[in-house]
């Protein structure tokens, strides 16, 4: 698979992804959750398999829009043990400065968070008493420095943002 064909391939099943998750067509019913289910399914052994053979798909061979679609795809494994794979490969990519800081972590927080680990930037909420409330956070102190540091907003206007959202 050449560059141009990974970077096609990733935007047309980001597309997919994202026009099943559209907010605007409300909570989805059983059979478009299970819709949704095989489309995860499918997208995280593909990108398995991406991986597994070519390494994590780096901004300077699919751009950074393709780049994007690779770590949502990621976010969306419907297994762990992918997901840590995807976590490790995103990594290195960021250490090499061919993948988003910002994306890789909400990538962290969600491989914490389906480890039992706290999570380290705040991006992952569950349904609480109240409504929508952050997962168990590491170090909440230093939170906004670490979400400052990957390029962030500061946890109080994203937890105003996911809690606004959730209104909808």
């Amino acid at each position: 698979m050449t560059d141009e064909e990974l970077r096609d391939e990733l935007l047309r099943r980001m597309e997919m992804d994202q026009a099943m998750r559209d907010p605007a067509k409300g909570f989805p019913d059983d059979r478009q959750l299970a819709r949704l289910q095989k489309l995860d399914e499918g997208n995280t052994a593909w990108l398995y398999s991406v991986v597994a053979t070519r390494g994590w798909p780096l901004v300077s061979q699919v751009g950074h829009r393709a780049a994007r679609a690779a770590w949502l795809l990621a976010q969306h494994a419907t297994s762990h043990r992918a997901q840590r794979v995807f976590h490790e490969a995103m990594a290195d990519a960021v250490e090499r400065e061919e993948a988003s800081p910002r994306d890789f972590a909400y990538l962290e927080d969600r491989v914490r968070v389906r480890s039992g680990r706290p999570q380290l930037y705040g991006t992952q909420f569950h349904d609480g008493v109240g409504g929508l409330e952050p997962m168990p956070i590491e170090d909440p102190g230093l939170l906004d420095e670490r979400r400052a540091a990957v390029g962030l907003e500061p946890f109080a206007e994203y937890e105003a943002f996911i809690r606004k959202t959730e209104g909808r």
